[in-house]
């Protein structure tokens, strides 16, 4: 059975003209069980991280600030979120639930996570929407726990997934794959372990000619026992901020390559939906639900 994360939709005022559409995390479910591509049975509503867990991977002085809510302005204006105690547990909820996500794709082969793909969060900073590094945080369970002895990263979002990066850049059990946007955010990149970084307007053939030509080759190399899925949808043609080309159909075809290779390799994944800022919500929610339509269809 695919299962999905899904915590509780954050719904504390933004400021006027905030372009982060949170309405997104209500309007895909509801999709996804109007056409029938699931039920209520294939969500889960995640617990909350513990305190450990989170200082497995984030620095204690940066946790007690977010707790106390006590950024300073400065630094609240990089995450882009006015910082509240609901927004901070639901991020903790959010990462949690892709934690359970790693145990669900190692049972059933695929898991998915409602929101997740924090991947602009450091170890003492959060930017870029992101408090806290989800897939840093499940990487540091799975290796922990003897669940993984080898973790892929395949970010696919427009933005570079720079917090990963830097986390795991001494890390060689988790290797980092981001191909983004060269000219979009973040101004200054991290090295990952892998980066394809793509020219403006880049559109369907290139992009997918780069992912096929690049994917299968990582799997040969590094040999991963487990793969992150960042799955943002910010490459479409239509997307306000992110400067690519991409038609629905080949953002489409680029989860299908992704998915028929772990599943072609029994690898598990586990996939996070990321960012999206299409003009129109409904381009958003289609191309995310494309995802989970092809999560059923190849695993189940």
């Amino acid at each position: 059975m695919l299962k999905i994360a899904y915590a509780p939709v954050y719904h504390h005022p933004l400021p006027p003209g905030h372009r982060f559409p949170m309405a997104k995390y209500s309007l895909l479910p509801e999709q996804l069980m109007y056409e029938g591509t699931c039920t209520k049975e294939n969500f889960f509503a995640p617990g909350k991280l513990t305190e450990k867990q989170i200082l497995r991977t984030h620095d204690e002085q940066y946790w007690s600030k977010l707790k106390a809510c006590g950024l300073s302005r400065a630094e609240e204006r990089k995450t882009g979120f006015p910082l509240s105690p609901e927004l901070v547990e639901r991020e903790i909820t959010i990462c949690q639930g892709t934690l359970d996500n790693c145990r669900y794709a190692k049972q059933y082969g695929v898991s998915m996570n409602i929101a997740g793909g924090t991947h602009h969060a450091y170890t003492d900073h959060g930017e870029g929407f992101c408090l806290l590094n989800d897939i840093a945080l499940a990487s540091h369970w799975l290796l922990d726990k003897g669940e993984a002895s080898q973790i892929l990263v395949v970010d696919l979002d427009v933005h570079q997934g720079n917090g990963t990066a830097k986390i795991m850049e001494h890390e060689p059990r988790v290797f980092t794959f981001s191909m983004h946007g060269a000219h979009n955010y973040p101004l200054h990149k991290e090295k990952s372990d892998l980066d394809i970084e793509l020219p403006d307007g880049t559109g369907d053939e290139y992009y997918l000619q780069q992912l096929q030509n690049t994917l299968p080759r990582l799997l040969d190399e590094v040999e991963p026992d487990f793969i992150f899925f960042q799955s943002g949808v910010d490459v479409l043609k239509t997307d306000k901020l992110g400067r690519l080309g991409l038609s629905q159909e080949a953002c489409k075809e680029r989860d299908r390559t992704v998915f028929t290779l772990c599943k072609k390799n029994n690898i598990p994944v586990a996939v996070n939906m990321g960012g999206g800022y299409s003009e129109r919500l409904a381009d958003i929610v289609d191309a995310h639900a494309n995802t989970f339509r092809l999560a059923q269809e190849i695993w189940f």
